[in-house]
């Protein structure tokens, strides 16, 4: 597979250079490990799920380490993560020492506790997505960012079903002790069906005949894993009742297609789940490029009990919003803007009237091109190629 550089490069390499060490963290097959031996092709590299080197590092932590030529790479450290103080303690000795220890890790929590005890202060922490259209024109809504399956797009079925496998072999069983995979994979399936609504726990509970504890907790799995995308609602006081709960989605769109059994462009045409895809693609597109930016995730959606309801809110530099409604449509039409305006008027009568706010419409381009028209007064409309490059 052909290597395709990423926009998380830049900041890897300038963590190696501050920092003793670094921890690459993110969804399993996104990238990580072909990002590091890009950038540190002399580095020795190590894979911490080999039975017999796991065996080697319990049983003689510091033979096996004495035995590390550095810099090194120690790829998936949350199998072993014992091995954190270890490095420590060579960092310790070698204060003066940067970019000595590449670590990476797919199981973001337990990682991050690990890190957190041992590493603080050590450790340039990073997160690696699947990559984002603006990395590759190949990254679309059908086939998501997962770098195999845009390399051979027509093994995107097999590839997924491989992956969620061994996602539940390895990553599920490794969190937690989930005893029933098979309820589990059900699970992954409804969750697919409800992409992009507001999480409702019960309702997941009841088709499967479990506790909403028990959701709670394969919930948490997900996100841990880094598989799914909890959008939270917006709260601003505009003498309204709002949703409180979050909307979730599946961080790359390509497994939700696979979950939901859409494999071709005619499939996804003709999908009632269409419009949800198109907006969890957007989501996951938006919140990767804050992440590769190196600034906090800050996604909100906005809902109320009149139905007002606007796909994303962002804030913006300048201290305003950003409002972007996602049509999974290559037609638009003045009454999609709507939603976005009149939740500017509201904002703007309760805080001031020059409240800097964007307003966007993000559509699918029209087959001979698109280009950014003025939709209504203060909202413009795009098709997402362009709206993602920043055009």
């Amino acid at each position: 597979m052909i290597y395709v550089s990423r926009t998380l490069e830049a900041s890897v390499a300038a963590g190696a250079k501050a920092f003793p060490a670094v921890v690459l963290t993110g969804p399993r097959r996104a990238g990580k490990t072909s990002l590091l031996r890009h950038l540190f092709p002399k580095a020795s590299y190590h894979l911490l799920e080999d039975p017999d080197v796991i065996a080697r590092l319990r049983a003689d932590p510091h033979g096996f380490l004495d035995s590390v030529r550095t810099p090194a790479i120690l790829d998936e450290v949350q199998n072993v993560p014992e091995v954190m103080a270890h490095v420590r303690a060579r960092i310790d000795r070698e204060v003066r020492a940067k970019g000595r220890w590449l670590l990476t890790g797919s199981q973001e929590a337990p990682l991050m506790r690990g890190v957190t005890e041992s590493m603080a202060g050590r450790a340039a922490i990073l997160q690696l997505f699947p990559m984002a259209f603006t990395e590759s024109p190949k990254v679309r809504p059908l086939y998501g960012g997962f770098p195999e399956v845009l390399s051979r797009p027509k093994s995107a079925r097999l590839w997924f079903a491989s992956y969620v496998q061994t996602y539940l072999e390895r990553d599920v069983r490794a969190v937690t002790a989930v005893r029933d995979l098979a309820t589990f994979r059900r699970f992954l399936a409804l969750l697919a069906s409800r992409h992009g609504q507001i999480l409702n726990r019960s309702d997941l509970a009841a088709p499967l005949g479990v506790s909403v504890p028990t959701i709670n907790q394969w919930l948490g799995i997900l996100e841990v894993t880094g598989q799914v995308l909890m959008v939270p609602p917006f709260y601003e006081n505009l003498g309204k009742r709002l949703t409180k709960s979050p909307k979730i989605f599946f961080l790359d769109s390509g497994l939700a297609c696979h979950l939901l059994g859409i494999d071709t462009s005619e499939e996804l045409a003709k999908s009632p789940f269409r419009g949800a895809l198109f907006e969890g693609f957007i989501g996951a597109e938006l919140v990767k490029a804050q992440v590769n930016a190196g600034r906090r995730r800050e996604l909100y959606y906005f809902r109320d009990e009149q139905g007002l309801e606007v796909d994303y809110l962002l804030p913006t530099p300048g201290g305003g919003l950003r409002m972007i409604e996602c049509k999974a449509s290559r037609t638009v039409s003045p009454g999609m803007a709507t939603p976005l305006v009149r939740l500017a008027q509201a904002l703007r009568q309760r805080r001031r009237n020059d409240f800097p706010v964007e307003l966007c419409l993000v559509h699918e381009a029209p087959r001979a091109g698109g280009a950014t028209t003025a939709l209504a007064p203060g909202v413009r409309a795009l098709p997402w190629q362009p709206f993602l490059k920043g055009e």
